[in-house]
């Protein structure tokens, strides 16, 4: 392995542990327009164009676009989204994993349909007590920076609801 990939497979790893701590008490329709609406409100004070979709099993449950996003946008979660159930996993340290192994794109070989998967970070697993109940991704900006926003929200949401 190459240190790059070593570098990979560890940030992968802290992205786990960090999704690891976000783990809910619950998280419903109501939860999920909160958890949206603190995704909006830090893109809009931040002026990012952004889209954001939050999924409660099968069923999408919020979805805002800012401007400065197309519809491209909405595929790129619906790939996003679908990375994220099929590995129970966020979706940035898939990509991270893949990447260490030379894989940069979802392929037909791996399993991975790419008109259905894509290997980009800002989908993240909503758990409840550890079990996946939902989905939420954001798109607009770079795979890092689509996360750590997801990641901001989810954090303010869970430390709300705790209070």
């Amino acid at each position: 392995m190459t240190d790059d990939s070593l570098s990979d497979l560890a940030r992968a790893e802290e992205i786990l542990a960090e999704v690891r701590e976000l783990d809910l008490e619950r998280f419903g329709h109501d939860e999920a327009w909160d958890l949206g609406q603190r995704v909006v409100a830090l893109a809009t004070e931040r002026a990012l164009g952004i889209t954001v979709a939050i999924w409660l099993g099968d069923q999408r449950v919020f979805h805002a676009a800012r401007p400065g996003t197309s519809a491209d946008n909405d595929s790129w979660m619906d790939r996003k989204h679908a990375l994220v159930r099929r590995f129970d996993a966020p979706s940035l340290a898939v990509r991270l994993r893949f990447r260490s192994k030379g894989v940069t794109q979802a392929e037909p070989r791996l399993g991975l349909d790419p008109a259905v998967h894509v290997l980009a970070g800002g989908g993240v697993p909503l758990r409840v007590r550890g079990s996946l109940v939902g989905v939420a991704v954001v798109s607009g900006l770079t795979d890092q920076e689509d996360h750590d926003l997801m990641i901001e929200a989810l954090t303010a949401h869970r430390d709300a609801a705790a209070r």
